[in-house]
């Protein structure tokens, strides 16, 4: 163990929000069928001036100012999302002139849900071989520009937001345990994808018909999370040599309460301590995490010295664990 503790958390996302019941007037759906099969309620929605760097900005902003660092002392951020501003240049670049933090090395990373835990492990990774003492880790979407509003099996889930974590090389026995990182590149599409990317050829123009939104296989994405969620817990606890039962609190990512439900069953841990919030936020994708992390620790929900356990599962397909100890 490094002693790399996370000092500061933040959460920023949009004001307008969106319930089942404004769903239900785009698609055919109702409120009980969204949240019988999700558990999600509400969900933040851009409005157009909005964009990822806005969100990860004011989530990176409350982090420095809750740890008490200047973003002039970062040296690091790691921005994961696959909604970026645009591709060039990274997102995290874009961010780092929006706070000031005009010392910090910057760099997008895509593993979609997974991706703040990810960016975690890289950020673990560096310190303080990397001259690195203040990391910032932010994981951020704006989904909405890539849903398609007339396909019920993904506008119901995913929505906007971000959460940001300041790391600090400090030493100690606090901090991050461990990591374990997985991935599956043999699942076929469309399981969970956005097309295209580079791979298409042919030219792209406005009305070109050109499909540029998330594609999900439902049954099957279900089936995934349901086993990647407790095997990344349970990954990422044997390698920090700690006891399932040792665990406090589980930050899950939030995408739908039967796997999470399904995951707390499997892993044979109290439901009550896991951290859910996606009734009022959706599927952030790699926003999930953090922004749940910062709800529970600005609820004072994180003691000094709890053990918690982090885990993300998501497209690639990809999924990740991690423990802390706060």
């Amino acid at each position: 163990m490094k002693g790399n503790r996370i000092i500061g958390t933040g959460a920023g996302y949009p004001d307008q929000i969106m319930t089942n019941e404004d769903i239900a007037k785009i698609v055919d759906t109702t409120d009980e069928w969204i949240t019988v099969r999700t558990g999600i309620k509400e969900r933040r929605i851009a409005e157009e001036h909005e964009s990822t760097s806005d969100f990860a900005a004011t989530a990176s902003l409350r982090a420095c100012e809750m740890a008490g660092v200047d973003p002039e002392e970062i040296d690091l951020i790691i921005l994961a999302t696959l909604s970026p501003d645009m591709l060039i240049p990274a997102t995290a670049c874009i961010v780092q002139d929006k706070i000031g933090a005009k010392n910090a090395a910057c760099f997008d990373l895509e593993a979609a849900c997974s991706g703040f835990v990810y960016g975690l492990a890289c950020a673990n990774g560096m310190m303080p071989e990397a001259g690195i003492k203040h990391a910032l880790v932010i994981g951020a979407e704006t989904l909405s520009r890539v849903i398609d509003w007339s396909d019920r099996n993904t506008c119901v889930i995913f929505a906007d937001g971000a959460g940001a974590a300041l790391v600090k090389h400090e030493g100690g026995d606090r901090g991050i345990m461990s990591t374990y990182l997985r991935a599956d590149g043999s699942a076929p599409p469309p399981w969970l994808m956005v097309s295209p990317g580079v791979a298409y050829r042919g030219p792209f123009s406005e009305g070109s018909g050109t499909d540029f939104a998330i594609r999900m296989e439902g049954k099957e994405v279900f089936k995934f999370g349901v086993k990647a969620l407790p095997d990344a817990v349970i990954g990422a606890a044997e390698r920090a040599g700690v006891s399932i039962e040792d665990i406090d609190m589980v930050i899950p990512h939030q995408a739908n309460i039967r796997i999470i439900d399904a995951g707390a069953k499997a892993l044979g841990i109290d439901r009550d301590k896991f951290f859910v919030n996606l009734d009022k936020f959706g599927n952030t994708s790699a926003g999930t995490i953090p922004l749940a992390m910062d709800q529970a620790n600005r609820e004072d929900r994180l003691k000094e010295g709890d053990l918690l356990a982090l885990s993300g599962f998501g497209a690639g397909l990809t999924w990740a664990g991690s423990i802390i100890r706060w």
